[in-house]
């Protein structure tokens, strides 16, 4: 820190007793290396910290959200300080002399102090204080089911196979609980948020993390209303189809809205286990591995397309199986991948068990954790060490999702019979269910909903109101009963704790990742979209690889059309679907559509 402060010092004269481009461009260096160098200390303390936090849950005991706390604070006093914002603005103001990566670096080390403005102190430290405690009560929460305690797998288990109505109602209802206690805690982080950003002239929180992508929040809702709008026709067919099949399945009337505990996922994110692939069960064929075996499997994917093997720390350090449901230690329980130090250690955080879901996650997790990998080189600076935008990490690790659940990969890992016939408009409608039916959730209800609680101040009276009215207006969907304002369903969703405001990241990946996969298809492997095996093709790896090895060293724009010769859109993933289209049509003549036309 002291000589971060000299330089800072010294470099003022400079600043403004001279024009000559190379020393200010020395000085800028100077000053970035410095910076640096501090700010590597602090995240990887930070890192370590919350770690611990996330791994180390232990109702009663909050060592390690005091010293997660007390890191956090110190990292957010040094990104914050009045001393780094001002030379940073400082050398900004001369960028006509600076390398377009210098640039970056600063623009980058403004982006950071704007969370954490040492002109806000006491409120940034109030906002380390309630997320902190914000996580402990989502994490540490126990989940109960008729009386008994259960683990979240367990309640998403039922959702995902029971066909017992009155079990199912049971296991949503006790998914739900945990935001009663989150409600308050919600609201007030929105306060603290908010407050924070201001005094670097950002609107709301929403706004400063929509601004890491170049975009104002207008343009990014317009984005995502036009992603919306883009795959509704065939979100709509889905919807029908799913009505009408659901009620069959539970003996039911159709309903005009699909009734929350009907569906296989606790957000109705992701429909995908209404239909099994004729003639195959993964979960079958995965259910006597070992859940070592799906680990090890994943990074022979990556292994295959050239990458290297994962460091032996990454097994030793990371924390990838479930704890037993009586452990009195618990933790997070969201899948995660994490880059502790910028550099080498790399981790994950799951909860591997052998089936479907987490054959695909864990294949999903080790493609954030090569990004970490191939963007760990010398030629990016640690700063600049992340995706090309937040939504490429996505985009990477869900292309790698898809790609492990299409059929050539699975017979080739041995999951399936060599001469096994597939059912391809199965497995269409199988991942339809999942990606199509994400758009709406995404881009609709989780970035509309966000968008309202950080930019329009929404009331902490209307969080379950509005909850609900984006989830019928955007997906369809309707609670089983009256939900009032007792509850905080919005909550229940990690995200919007411990990763607020950039959901959107995760609908544009989607769409990035349809691009990436057809032109992987096409243009590498010569292979149809919808039934590809990446396994062992070294070009496959060198293109992804020329992705990743950049960072944040590029802008998101050039790369994807340096890589893929086209811009930001939706038509690739309606390529890959125009079959299942065509089909679902035909299954949805003469039945009642309830959604409209287009989406309002």
């Amino acid at each position: 820190m002291q000589r971060l402060l000299f330089i800072l010092c010294s470099c003022a004269l400079f600043l403004f007793s001279c024009d000559n481009p190379k020393i200010i461009q020395r000085e800028a260096q100077e000053f970035i290396d410095a910076y640096t160098e501090q700010y590597q200390k602090h995240y990887t303390e930070v890192s370590e910290a919350q770690w611990s936090a996330n791994t180390q849950i232990i109702p009663g005991d909050s060592l390690n959200d005091v010293i997660a706390k007390r890191a956090s604070e110190a990292m957010a006093k040094f990104t914050g300080s009045v001393e780094v914002i001002t030379k940073a603005q400082n050398y900004l103001a001369k960028k006509e002399v600076l390398s377009s990566l210098q640039i970056k670096q600063l623009q980058r080390i403004l982006y950071q102090a704007a969370n954490n403005p040492a002109t806000s102190a006491e409120t940034v430290s109030k906002r380390i204080a309630a997320e902190t405690a914000q996580n402990t009560a989502l994490y540490g929460y126990q989940f109960m089911l008729n009386g008994d305690s259960v683990s979240p797998n367990e309640l998403d288990e039922i959702l995902s196979s029971s066909q017992d109505l009155d079990e199912r109602l049971a296991a949503w209802q006790a998914s739900k609980e945990v935001g009663k206690g989150l409600k308050s805690g919600l609201s007030n982080l929105r306060t603290l948020r908010n407050a924070v950003v201001r005094d670097l002239d950002y609107d709301n929180y929403f706004a400063y993390q929509v601004s890491d992508y170049g975009m104002s929040q207008q343009e990014m809702m317009d984005l995502m209303d036009q992603l919306v709008k883009d795959v509704w026709p065939l979100y709509r067919e889905l919807h029908t189809y799913a009505r009408y099949e659901l009620a069959k399945k539970y003996e039911q009337e159709v309903p005009k809205m699909l009734p929350a505990h009907w569906l296989p996922n606790r957000w109705g994110q992701d429909w995908s286990a209404i239909t099994a692939v004729e003639g195959f069960d993964l979960n079958a064929a995965l259910e006597d591995k070992d859940p070592e075996f799906l680990v090890r499997s994943g990074e022979e994917f990556y292994q295959s397309l050239g990458f290297e093997a994962l460091p032996k720390s990454f097994y030793n350090k990371s924390s990838l199986y479930p704890y037993p449901s009586n452990s009195k230690v618990k933790k997070n329980t969201h899948a995660s991948a994490w880059h502790m130090d910028l550099k080498n250690d790399v981790r994950s955080l799951m909860s591997v068990v052998p089936n479907s879901d987490w054959w695909e996650t864990v294949h999903h997790e080790l493609g954030h954790v090569y990004y970490f990998m191939a963007y760990s080189n010398d030629s990016v600076p640690l700063l600049l060490r992340e995706g090309a935008n937040r939504a490429y990490h996505e985009a990477i690790g869900s292309l790698i999702g898809l790609a492990s659940m299409q059929t050539p990969y699975l017979k080739g890992r041995g999951l399936m019979n060599e001469n096994q016939e597939s059912d391809e408009l199965g497995l269409l409608l199988k991942e339809a269910l999942n990606y199509i039916v994400f758009l709406p959730f995404s881009a609709g209800t989780m970035s509309h909903f966000e968008h309202e609680l950080y930019g329009k101040n929404l009331k902490e009276d209307e969080f379950n109101q509005k909850w609900w009215e984006l989830v019928a207006k955007y997906q369809g969907i309707v609670p089983p009963s009256q939900r009032g304002e007792e509850y905080c369903d919005a909550a229940t969703k990690t995200h919007i704790n411990d990763d607020p405001a950039q959901y959107y990241d995760y609908a544009l990946s989607y769409v990035l990742l349809f691009q990436l996969h057809e032109h992987i298809s096409t243009q590498i492997l010569n292979q149809k979209p919808s039934a590809t095996n990446y396994f062992g093709s070294k070009e496959t790896g060198a293109f992804l690889n020329n992705i990743l090895e950049k960072g944040a060293s590029k802008d998101w724009r050039v790369v994807l059309e340096e890589s893929t010769k086209q811009p930001l859109n939706a038509k690739a993933m309606l390529r890959y679907f125009e079959p299942l289209m065509t089909w679902l049509k035909e299954q949805n003549q003469n039945r009642e559509y309830t959604l409209p036309e287009q989406p309002q």
